[in-house]
């Protein structure tokens, strides 16, 4: 009975996520996603190109490692981002910074999809018991919107390139903001994400070994998946259908998925801690069971807390409760 109110729950908050949302056009976009990019006809030689950046270990590399441009003032730390976008306002990182007082370690948290408020409660958990907390604005989402936009619908689109170069800056951003922080003399960087922010903080630990311990919640490894099953991603399916297969799309949005870094995410100097939702209805629960097991496949051994909840009521006691000690016992 319970648990029949809470999927009732879970598909009224996804409504409400609907409202202002439009159905965006499908495109290709490749000189977007590819560094340098040719001009790109057909969804064959989109594909083509997506293939070999997965193959390619630099994709996700920062093009610089420098600490300039970086402003902190009363709490937040704003910086310029290493990818140019025609938005201006995307070009600027902001991030939120909660003091633990100890310089010993810090959290980069990575926000889900279209969040409209930062994660005060659990950054003030984490920071009152010795962990430095700093929540970034992905890219097109709060100081970082897109003027006129009601969601962050240049993040995640049918827009393959763009959702593409989107997810590399979001990756880029972090991996900066994870430079600062060692020169601030931060000695162990640990990442949280949540939903599609867990995506860009599993892109990052996997390609940074700065970073000690990652912990995902709500996740899966393809996100041409997530995006074709979820109930928050309806549009964009509706967009992608008549144009590209569930095949080619999980192709050109191969060098999103987690799982072709599963090696990278089982190094031994990396910790993992995943939380999945067992009715969730965003990140299907088999998308992230075939996740787990292609981790554990390379040698990983996540510490993985499964919750009798949904996607968005993972938010309300005594799910958040649950979560957030596993996560403190992690961290």
């Amino acid at each position: 009975m319970y648990h029949n109110w809470l999927d009732r729950w879970d598909e009224r908050r996804a409504r409400r996520g609907e409202e202002g949302k439009k159905t965006t056009v499908f495109a290709l976009d490749a000189e977007r996603a590819f560094p340098g990019g040719r001009q790109v006809t057909s969804i064959e030689e989109f594909c083509a190109l997506a293939d070999q950046l997965v193959a390619d270990p630099t994709f996700f590399d920062e093009p610089t490692e420098n600490n300039q441009g970086f402003e902190r003032n009363d709490g937040w730390l704003r910086f310029p981002s290493d990818l140019f976008t025609e938005i201006e306002e995307n070009n600027v990182v902001w991030a939120k910074i909660t003091e633990s007082g100890s310089f010993d370690k810090a959290m980069v948290i990575f926000h889900h999809w279209n969040a409209n408020a930062r994660n005060r409660h659990i950054a003030n958990f984490l920071s009152q018991r010795g962990i430095t907390v700093v929540e970034i604005a992905m890219p097109y989402h709060f100081e970082r919107s897109r003027s006129g936009s009601v969601h962050a619908d240049y993040m995640l689109s049918p827009n393959l390139g763009r959702t593409i170069q989107s997810v590399r800056q979001a990756v880029w951003d972090g991996q900066k903001l994870i430079r600062w922080l060692n020169s601030e003399g931060y000695r162990e960087i640990s990442v949280l994400g949540m939903s599609l922010g867990s995506w860009v903080a599993g892109l990052v630990a996997a390609h940074d070994s700065a970073v000690s311990k990652a912990s995902l919640f709500l996740t899966a490894g393809s996100l041409a998946d997530m995006v074709w099953t979820g109930r928050a991603t309806r549009l964009i399916r509706d967009s992608l259908e008549p144009e590209i297969e569930l095949t080619d799309l999980r192709r050109a949005w191969g060098p999103l998925n987690l799982e072709n870094y599963a090696h990278n995410l089982a190094r031994p100097d990396l910790d993992l801690h995943v939380v999945l939702a067992k009715r969730d209805k965003v990140v299907l629960p088999e998308l992230s069971e075939r996740f787990m097991q292609r981790l554990k496949d390379a040698g990983a051994r996540p510490n993985i807390l499964e919750l009798n909840c949904g996607h968005y009521s993972l938010a309300m006691p005594p799910y958040i409760l649950l979560a957030a000690l596993s996560l403190k016992r992690f961290v």
